[in-house]
C-alpha cells in the first residue's frame, strides 16, 4: 500500500499526509524547492516527514522565468480583503505549479509502483488558482491512463487524489485535529518570517478557518 504525497509544509498538505496515513498507506512524500520567496515552508515540510519517519525527496527545480511574485523577492505580495480572495487568479499564482509537482509524481508513482498520488489542494476557501479544482484532478488523471504504462497496461493504475478539494478550510482542520495533526509545525504564510504575517492570502485565509472553530492558530499563540 505505497502512496506518493505532495508535502508543501503547509496546513493542508500535512492534513492530507496524515489523512493517508490513517488510510494504512506507506507514504513516501515529495518536497518542491523551487524558488519560493523563502525555505521555512520547506523546513516546514522536511520536519513533518521525519516526524512520521516517512521516506521523503527534496526535489530542486530552478524557473528561469519568474511569473508568480512567489518567485521574486523584489516584487510585493497583493493584499485583499478576505471576501475578495478567491474571485480572480493573483499575482501569487505560479503557471502550472501543480502540473508540474504531479508530473514529477506519477513519474516517482510508476518507478515504485505507489496507486495513488496524495495532494492537499482545496477550491472553497481557496486563492483561486486554476489547478487546485476538481475538474483539473479529474483531467489530469484521464492523462496519467493514457501517458504511462501502468496507465495503457491497466495495471496498478495511478490515480491523483485531492480529498479536500471540495472541504472548507474550517473542515480540513477539524479532521487535522482528529487525526493529531500537528499545526504547530506546518507554515503557510508566504512570507517566511518568525511569526505569519497575516497580511497575504494564505494567512487571512488560514485565521478564518481557524476563527469559524472558535480556536486559536497554534503558530499566534
Amino acid at each position: 500500500m505505497k502512496s506518493v504525497v505532495l508535502v508543501s509544509g503547509g496546513l493542508d498538505s500535512t492534513t492530507v499526509l496524515y489523512y493517508a496515513r490513517s488510510k494504512g498507506y506507506k507514504c513516501y512524500n515529495i518536497i518542491f524547492d523551487y524558488g519560493q520567496r523563502h525555505r521555512k515552508e520547506i523546513i516546514a515540510a522536511e520536519k513533518i516527514s521525519k516526524l512520521l519517519k516517512c521516506p521523503y525527496y527534496i526535489i530542486k527545480i530552478n524557473f528561469p522565468w519568474q511569473g508568480s511574485v512567489l518567485l521574486n523577492k523584489n516584487k510585493k505580495l497583493p493584499v485583499h480583503k478576505i471576501n475578495e480572495i478567491g474571485k480572480n487568479i493573483p499575482t501569487t499564482y505560479v503557471p502550472a505549479r501543480n502540473t508540474i509537482f504531479i508530473s514529477f509524481a506519477v513519474s516517482f508513482a510508476e518507478t515504485i509502483n505507489a496507486k495513488y498520488i496524495f495532494i492537499g489542494a482545496n477550491s472553497i476557501d481557496y486563492s483561486g488558482y486554476p489547478d487546485c479544482r476538481q475538474e483539473y484532478f479529474m483531467a489530469f488523471n484521464k492523462l496519467i491512463s493514457i501517458g504511462t504504462k501502468n496507465g495503457v497496461e491497466q495495471k496498478n493504475k495511478i490515480e491523483v487524489i485531492a480529498p479536500f478539494v471540495n472541504m472548507k478550510k474550517s473542515e480540513i482542520i477539524q479532521l487535522g485535529l482528529k487525526l493529531k495533526v500537528p499545526f504547530q509545525l506546518t507554515w503557510s504564510c508566504y512570507e517566511g518570517k518568525n511569526k505569519p504575517c497575516m497580511k497575504c492570502d494564505s494567512c487571512k485565509l488560514r485565521n478564518k478557518a481557524f476563527k469559524e472553530l472558535g480556536i486559536n492558530d497554534p503558530l499566534l499563540i
